[in-house]
């Protein structure tokens, strides 16, 4: 699946943007939220996702990069969120956070910075929607794969099939047009493309080449 980061996207034409990934082969939208204290970066909030929601016809996979998120679940199911996933690092009581966003009625994910261990999800792995694998450090677009994400999705998807886990594995940094076969060859489910799409002269054809690269 191509989930289009919308943190990429032209702000002063955000709705045109969003009809663009409505209208294109993109299954979700991605958006990421940074606080400026877990990422150095500031993003956007609850506004924004709300704006999104209004026009959006497809999933919004929201991606917390922020401390202390469990402070925020009911706001950000309020705000639009299918799928909401708390970093891995940020979040001290993880398998509560998971239930809780859960019984809001969203799917839970859990996401994981470049450095660390793909073996601290083996005990909640069977309570996660989705592990969004960073192959870039967060909190700035434009950076260049990890090439070692290639052996974490490995690692990742061995133990999801001998725990009979429902996870998807989502990549999300420096998927290009280039490296994308190669990253679902790994075992990848949901592919996240921020500048590659909409820094293209056709956003669209983007998107639905990524779509093909990765059947």
């Amino acid at each position: 699946m191509i989930a289009p980061s919308v943190l990429s996207a032209d702000f002063l034409h955000l709705g045109r943007d969003v009809e663009m990934i409505n209208n294109s082969d993109a299954d979700w939208f991605h958006v990421d939220v940074m606080d400026g204290r877990f990422v150095s970066n500031i993003s956007f909030g609850l506004p924004i996702i709300k704006a999104i929601k209004k026009l959006a016809t497809k999933p919004l996979d929201v991606h917390l990069m922020i401390v202390e998120p469990e402070k925020y679940f009911r706001d950000f199911k309020d705000a639009g969120a299918d799928i909401l996933s708390v970093h891995l690092e940020a979040s001290t009581h993880l398998h509560r956070s998971l239930q809780a966003i859960k019984a809001l009625g969203m799917k839970a994910g859990v996401a994981i910075n470049p450095h660390t261990p793909v073996s601290l999800l083996a005990d909640i792995i069977q309570d996660v929607d989705l592990v969004c694998m960073m192959s870039v450090n967060p909190g700035l677009g434009g950076q260049s794969f990890i090439s070692n994400t290639l052996l974490k999705i490995k690692e990742l998807k061995k133990m999801i099939v001998e725990k009979a886990a429902p996870a998807l594995i989502e990549i999300d940094g420096g998927v290009t047009l280039d490296n994308a076969a190669t990253i679902v060859a790994a075992g990848a489910d949901v592919l996240v493309a921020g500048n590659t799409v909409f820094s293209s002269a056709n956003p669209s054809q983007t998107i639905t080449e990524l779509k093909h690269l990765s059947k």
